[in-house]
């Protein structure tokens, strides 16, 4: 039996850039090389000097790395500044007017903040935080949709040093009390409702729900109002935003904090029991937003950076509230829907302002490729000059159809791959670097990964194993917020060795580029053969008739694990005696492409899968139905639960 996790998918095309274009990009191919070279000579060095040029510190550091309570590993421990002063006002005597974020809701209104603007609405409501007893430390809660509010009051909390967590506006409220109770926040910040593809979706509804047992410590709830919609305010507890705000100062000096000072709480999602509070630092994790959004997006005047992501996930932290102001880039929030009003909403969106960096899910691209090239090519698209992926590996199809429709073969496409815990980029290309279709490339500098087996020694040359990260860097998590012991035995759990374990299965070729083949817990066992899911997806999602697929095992008493596919097409599910031919024709697909080993035993079809809000496929249902069992899991966060049904039934 094979110990380590087999690679399947052979892809060997490689795009490079012309000279001509790699010049209009601020870092070069020699810069880079450089880098990496201080790096590996120099590690806390390394970081150390760009914590000093890239952030504003009211008290510069004289400790690098602190490593002796390892693994809690704490960088820059003596230096003090504040993340909201990095953000904003370093920016104001030069670019006061300038444009800090554009904001398009679901209907189509606009808004736009200068940095000025920006800092006046932060001021003020860090103004009224601390006017409703909030200080530093205190954890706050914001529930909230993708609108300029929601940065604001991420913002206010670090201008104060208080601690925020933001949830998600798709969790339940039973999501929403469990994330409360954890943190022990005692302030929460909502919306009377949200407007999401021509709907308005309550907020404040499951905020009361979820308060309504326990969650004493919360004091105050905030609540802005977004809709039309009137919604029960609880005297004593609830105050309306404006009311609040009403006569504050719109200037407010910044905290300033020590560099390991938690700036917030994020919980995982898809975990199961207890939720999984990852704390991040405030000079580490801002560091690294920094410089990614300077290294993989080339951010400068002139761009309008659009990250798609929901600020209730890490992507929306990195590349939304914080990484792109701390550069003093302009950057875009949209409160919709790709699909509506129709499919072509992200390149109408693009188009009117001028987009130039567009950073997005690999499952937002196979759901567009869908509707075909006919309707991006009906949009102005000329401005965009990078691409960015997200959220899991992109199939070599969707990375081609991105690369030549969309960016119409002259944008290079930034596959990157990180994590909640890890805060940042950690495996992805720049600019400038030749890209393969479904490879994150090489780690960017400073960042040491390596692949392992399954008794943590490192594997070498073009094997599959475990992806880990060997040196400590400075966004990395610091804690399972009140659990120590969760933290060590969920990402260092290879005794003696120091070793952050990510979770993720992937092998690196002989160019020294990795490859994710999925989650470990995705990795499948048919036949003595270990076999990432991805690669089946990546095979079955380049049959011309399907968009999108997801791959789960199930038991099977000969294979021990037997391949099950659901797949969304492009075409109408066919019935009958066309729908068995389809689905032997994909077997043989799959069998033609990767092998025989690989061949779904199941197949099934709908007409989407099963994802939340956010655009993330629920697998864990997936499984359950492969099973044949009954669900019993929360399905509140789907988009759509009745595509559940769908899958129900076999082909």
């Amino acid at each position: 039996m094979s110990k380590n996790i087999e690679s399947i998918l052979t892809e060997s095309r490689v795009f490079e850039l012309s000279d001509e274009i790699k010049s209009g990009f601020g870092l070069s191919v020699e810069d880079i090389d450089a880098m990496r070279k201080d790096a590996a000579e120099d590690h806390v060095g390394f970081w150390s000097k760009l914590a000093k040029e890239k952030l504003h510190w009211n008290k510069p550091f004289t400790v690098g790395l602190d490593d002796s309570n390892a693994p809690h590993y704490k960088w820059f421990t003596d230096g003090e500044l504040n993340v909201s002063y990095n953000c904003i006002d370093r920016h104001l005597e030069t670019k006061s007017d300038k444009l800090a974020i554009i904001f398009e809701g679901d209907r189509g209104d606009v808004e736009h903040y200068t940095y000025k603007e920006l800092h006046d609405n932060v001021c003020r409501f860090a103004n009224t935080l601390q006017a409703q007893g909030v200080e530093k430390g205190d954890r706050v809660i914001i529930y909230m949709p993708m609108i300029p509010q929601a940065v604001i009051a991420m913002q206010a909390c670090a201008r104060i040093g208080a601690i925020h967590s933001v949830v998600f506006g798709g969790f339940s409220a039973e999501a929403l009390r469990d994330r409360i109770e954890d943190a022990g926040a005692k302030l929460v910040i909502t919306t009377n409702g949200s407007r999401r593809g021509g709907k308005t979706i309550s907020l404040k509804h499951a905020v009361d729900d979820a308060l309504e047992k326990g969650c004493e410590q919360v004091k105050r709830v905030i609540v802005y109002r977004r809709t039309d919609d009137e919604v029960p305010m609880h005297e004593g507890r609830d105050i309306d935003w404006m009311e609040a705000e009403a006569g504050m100062s719109n200037y407010h000096d910044p905290v300033a904090v020590d560099a390991e000072h938690p700036l917030f709480l994020l919980y995982t999602s898809g975990s199961t029991g207890k939720p999984k509070g990852v704390q991040h630092s405030s000079g580490g994790y801002l560091l690294n937003a920094h410089l990614t959004n300077e290294w993989m997006f080339d951010l400068n005047d002139d761009d309008v950076f659009w990250c798609t992501a929901d600020v209730g996930w890490i992507t929306g932290h990195s590349y939304v509230a914080y990484g792109p102001l701390s550069v003093g880039a302009t950057m875009l929030m949209f409160e919709g829907v790709p699909t509506y009003p129709d499919a072509g909403r992200f390149w109408q969106v693009c188009q009117d302002h001028g987009v130039t960096v567009f950073y997005t899910a690999p499952t937002a691209i196979r759901a567009l490729m869908k509707f075909g090239a006919d309707l991006p090519n009906q949009y102005d698209l000329s401005k965009l000059r990078l691409l960015g992926t997200v959220g899991e590996p992109i199939n070599p199809e969707a990375w081609m159809w991105y690369h030549d429709v969309i960016g119409k073969q002259r944008c290079p496409i930034i596959d990157t791959w990180w994590q909640t815990e890890t805060g940042a980029h950690m495996i992805a290309p720049f600019p400038v670097t030749p890209l393969k279709p479904g490879s994150c490339t090489q780690p960017i500098p400073g960042i040491d990964a390596v692949i392992l087996d399954e008794e943590g020694n490192e594997l070498h040359g073009n094997e599959g194993g475990l992806l880990a990260i060997k040196k400590p860097w400075p966004s990395m998590i610091r804690n399972v917020w009140g659990d120590d012991e969760r933290y060590r035995s969920t990402y260092f759990p290879l005794a003696g060795k120091p070793y952050y374990v990510v979770g993720d299965s992937a092998h690196r070729d002989e160019d020294g580029y990795f490859w994710i083949l999925g989650r470990v817990d995705d990795v499948l066992n048919v036949s003595g053969h270990r076999l990432g899911t991805m690669e089946i997806e990546s095979a079955l999602v380049s049959h011309p008739q399907v968009a999108e697929a997801a791959v789960v095992g199930r038991p099977h008493d000969v294979k021990g694990e037997a391949v099950a596919a659901f797949v969304v097409l492009n075409v109408d599910i066919p019935e009958g005696d066309a729908r068995d031919k389809l689905v032997q024709e994909l077997r043989n697909w799959v069998a033609k492409e990767i092998g025989p080993i690989a061949k779904p035993d199941d197949i099934r079809f709908g007409t989407n899968l099963p994802k939340t809000r956010s655009g993330k496929i629920m697998r864990r249902l997936l499984r359950t139905i492969a099973k044949g069992e009954e669900i019993t899991q929360d399905t509140s966060t789907l988009e759509d639960p009745t595509i559940l049904d769908q899958f129900q039934q076999k082909a």
